[in-house]
């Protein structure tokens, strides 16, 4: 089931390219857009209802697709292709020379077509996106060690194993690590090494910004055939039955909490609030993610959490009543 947040952009772009392909195939259309035929055709279902205010035949988005053809008129309103915002232009172009610094773009070819997409997009963000360039320097610091990431990366291309010395904030403990890296990968804004960890017996992420020290070894890097790669899209937390649970109530405004992260259990409380159920390992986590709420939401249980927030919160106050 796709979200309306990531039908609505699918949409405004899908009628641009109808509008500039007329007569373009169900089959055809449905692979370039990543979709299954039948998503294709309720997306052209919503589309045919949609159009300007007024809502009577003629302000509609006249659309069929019998016979696997797709036809579309009267949508001139909305026949250009999107355009990217200043700032949505920028967080594109960071994240892609963030992927120049990956080993997967190691290879010369890749690194060039890379390369060569970022200079459309700088060509196609225009003036205004030189304008913010003139007045903001953006750099992208992917590892507070760099000297971590350079041996993380010859560990990857030469296949070796690596002792880490990794630091663990949910247990405020520096814990030494033997792994066998498998990729860096970048989820939620940070860097990741995957690897198979001797110590746990399994494979893991490790953030490069938590190592603090990076060693190259003698043994080869061999993870066991067991070892696949973690599938990261949904985020990399992974909660386990041990962790502690937390439950939070919610306003409408913070509903979005329960489709960010994934709970236990969820409950209707009336009037657009809810109640979740979630597990953490790291409280530190949990008190951010309870004052990042601020008012839409409240700890209901475990009763040290709450008192955590508060005090954190009677800080944060504290240095606004001390400042100039």
């Amino acid at each position: 089931m796709s979200s309306s947040a990531d039908r609505l952009p699918r949409l405004l772009a899908l009628v641009p390219y109808l509008m500039s392909h007329p007569g373009a195939q169900v089959p055809e259309v449905a692979k370039i857009f990543g979709l299954t035929e039948k998503q294709l055709i309720d997306d052209l279902q919503l589309v045919w209802m949609c159009g300007l205010p007024g809502h009577t035949p003629g302000d509609l988005i006249d659309v069929s697709w019998d016979g696997g053809e797709i036809l579309i008129d009267n949508a001139d309103t909305i026949a250009r292709p999107l355009r990217l915002a200043v700032d949505e232009a920028s967080a594109l172009l960071v994240a892609l020379r963030m992927l120049l610094e990956l080993p997967e773009f190691a290879e010369e070819g890749e690194r060039d077509a890379l390369a060569r997409v970022i200079a459309k997009l700088e060509r196609a963000a225009g003036e205004a996106a030189a304008a913010v360039s003139s007045q903001f320097t953006v750099e992208v610091d992917v590892d507070a060690d760099p000297g971590a990431l350079k041996a993380v990366k010859e560990g990857l291309r030469a296949k070796r194993r690596l002792s880490l010395r990794y630091y663990v904030p949910g247990r405020d403990e520096i814990t030494p690590r033997e792994v066998d890296p498998m990729r860096l990968v970048v989820a939620e804004g940070r860097s990741y090494l995957e690897g198979w960890c001797y110590r746990a017996e399994a494979v893991r992420l490790f953030r490069l910004d938590r190592m603090l020290e990076v060693r190259i070894l003698d043994q080869p890097a061999e993870p066991p055939p067991e070892a696949e790669p973690l599938d990261v899209t949904q985020g990399v937390f992974r909660p386990s039955p041990t962790d502690q649970l937390v439950e939070l109530e919610v306003t409408p405004a913070g509903r979005w909490i329960a489709e960010y992260y994934p709970c236990e259990e969820v409950t209707e409380l009336g009037e657009g609030r809810l109640r979740v159920a979630l597990r953490a390992r790291d409280q530190g986590w949990l008190v951010r993610l309870a004052l990042r709420l601020g008012e839409t939401g409240k700890v209901v249980a475990p009763p040290s959490l709450a008192e955590a927030v508060r005090e954190r919160a009677r800080q944060a106050l504290a240095l606004y009543e001390s400042g100039p």
